[in-house]
């Protein structure tokens, strides 16, 4: 399935080793307080150290608005490394120039480099090649192990495989197998369970899934538009207006597939004590807003989840950071978690919900990337893998 050369395909004994790492983590205080992505980037990191490489570590940081930005900078995520490993970690102050190539030359085999956020040159996110160049100088080897920066063509990510021999991460690489087996040839029945705000950034994601999913369940704000295209007044509910002719097509040539809630838990106002109310899915009365998704809705799901091979996730469900209207979501969550099927979470609400309804254990996977899993889902080709070598060369 996955046809990309990875590190186990190379020699990277006594070579300088550039690792492409998803370290956008958040940052309070100079303190990282969440670290998953830099955990999950772990057994790459080890591999390399393990057999001999010098490694070099960069990353974009945050959105640094044309140039260096102390707020942005990559130095706590090198002190927070270096806890994880237990020794010193090296940090550059620049990601190309002459503070990167003095600090790389210096680096021997089993020493980390950390170098500074890649979005500190604005040439990054225009995949400038001048850019790309200057980074593949600073080591022998290139490897991507950051999926969640896999559908960007930045000089980070795809400028910088085309100068030096370019393989995948094991992150990387898991992360497409999962994904890349879900949509081609997923154990079935394969159940898709979309949430979220809104559906425009969906509609390619159902229209690809609706060829491939045996059941599409639809919740969330996104839920909303689907419930305007089919006549019903939803008050003051979040609506994209612009896209309801699409919602419309879509009803229309995914009628046996798509699955909306047949209750709503609808809020007086958008805030967390709003007062709650929950109707079988009607007209929404004036003033009032779908929050989430309702119990009978929430059991519906679940018996679907119940009988999947397959589930892919991402979005939630209604307004869960308000308490009283996260119901939907972590009913959701329970139903994933309890189910025998492999399942496959990704979109950064749909991680944290799980994480918060304590079920992260009892998920097969939990995808690092948002934008790059939908992606997949929609069947699009993600730049910063495609530049990487192919396994098998004709």
């Amino acid at each position: 399935m996955f046809n990309k050369k990875s590190i186990t395909d190379i020699d990277v004994k006594g070579k300088r080793v550039l690792v492409r790492v998803d370290y956008n983590v958040p940052i309070n205080d100079g303190k990282v307080v969440d670290d998953t992505r830099i955990v999950a980037a772990m057994p790459t990191l080890n591999y390399l150290l393990d057999h001999g490489a010098a490694v070099i570590l960069f990353s974009h940081l945050g959105r640094p608005k044309g140039g260096p930005d102390p707020k942005f900078s990559l130095r706590p995520v090198a002190a927070h490394l270096s806890g994880l490993l237990g020794k010193p970690v090296a940090f550059a102050d620049d990601c190309v120039g002459p503070v990167a190539e003095a600090a790389s030359k210096a680096l021997k085999p089993g020493e980390v480099l950390v170098l500074e956020n890649t979005r500190f040159h604005p040439e990054e996110e225009k995949n400038d090649p001048e850019l790309a160049k200057k980074m593949a100088s600073l080591a022998d080897i290139y490897v991507n192990d950051a999926f969640g920066s896999a559908h960007r063509a930045h000089a980070s990510t795809e400028g910088v495989a085309h100068y030096l021999p370019a393989v995948a991460g094991f992150l990387m690489e898991k992360e497409i197998q999962y994904l890349g087996q879900a949509i081609a040839n997923p154990k079935r029945p394969f159940i898709a369970i979309l949430g979220g705000a809104k559906i425009s950034d969906k509609i390619g994601v159902i229209r690809n899934l609706l060829t491939k999913a045996d059941q599409i369940l639809i919740g969330g704000g996104m839920a909303n538009t689907f419930f305007k295209a089919q006549g019903y007044p939803i008050g003051d509910s979040l609506c994209e207006d612009e896209v309801l002719d699409t919602a419309r097509q879509l009803l229309k040539s995914g009628f046996t597939h798509l699955r909306l809630p047949v209750d709503v838990v609808i809020g007086d106002r958008f805030e967390a004590e709003a007062e709650k109310k929950v109707i079988t899915m009607g007209p929404v009365p004036d003033g009032w807003r779908i929050l989430d998704i309702g119990p009978a809705t929430v059991t519906n799901f679940g018996k679907a989840i119940s009988t999947a091979g397959t589930i892919v996730w991402n979005g939630p469900m209604g307004v869960f950071e308000f308490p009283r209207f996260a119901e939907g979501t972590f009913g959701v969550a329970k139903a994933v978690a309890a189910s025998k099927a492999v399942s496959i979470i990704g979109g950064g609400d749909s991680v944290s919900a799980i994480n918060q309804a304590g079920l992260a254990d009892r998920i097969t996977h939990i995808s690092t990337g948002g934008g790059a899993s939908l992606e997949m889902l929609e069947g699009l080709d993600l730049p910063g893998l495609v530049a990487l070598q192919d396994k098998y060369m004709v």
